[in-house]
């Protein structure tokens, strides 16, 4: 499966896109549309500016990484709209963290049972000077991402 321009749209209300590297809520050094690595695999660092097309360019490139890891994890048909709530939690906590995650593990089983929706709220958390914190937008996102998800 491929990213919906739905789901596209869903990762771009979420990041928003800033031109000037930032740190952000979590202290991590972000630019674009919430990239923290460069294709070429440098990390963000201060300073760093871009144009809207490299920003652009990069979360295309993101986007196509996220889905290529994410394909071979689902084991089960699901929807698009679903698979684009997938893609954009992928795009937010990486795949590595939806691997051995209860979401992949309960949309695997039954892509259907409502405690999908409870998988993507426990992942509404970052960290915070060495604390796991609850994060007002991260739980905004995961809502959104399981009300798209159940849509």
């Amino acid at each position: 499966m491929q990213l919906s321009n739905n789901g596209l749209n869903l990762i771009k209300q979420s990041e928003e896109c800033e031109l000037k590297a930032y740190l952000d809520s979590a202290g991590i050094r972000t630019i674009g549309w919430g990239i923290i690595v460069y294709p070429n695999g440098q990390h963000v660092k201060e300073g760093d500016v871009i144009t809207q097309q490299q920003a652009d360019q990069y979360l295309t490139y993101q986007v196509n990484l996220k889905t290529s890891e994410l394909n071979p994890m689902l084991k089960s048909t699901i929807n698009q709209n679903q698979y684009d709530a997938l893609v954009d939690f992928c795009y937010n906590v990486g795949t590595g963290g939806f691997a051995g995650s209860t979401l992949r593990r309960l949309v695997n089983t039954n892509p259907s049972d409502p405690a999908i929706k409870v998988a993507f709220e426990m992942w509404d958390k970052e960290h915070v000077d060495g604390e796991l914190i609850v994060s007002k937008g991260l739980l905004a996102r995961r809502k959104k991402e399981a009300q798209l998800y159940f849509s």
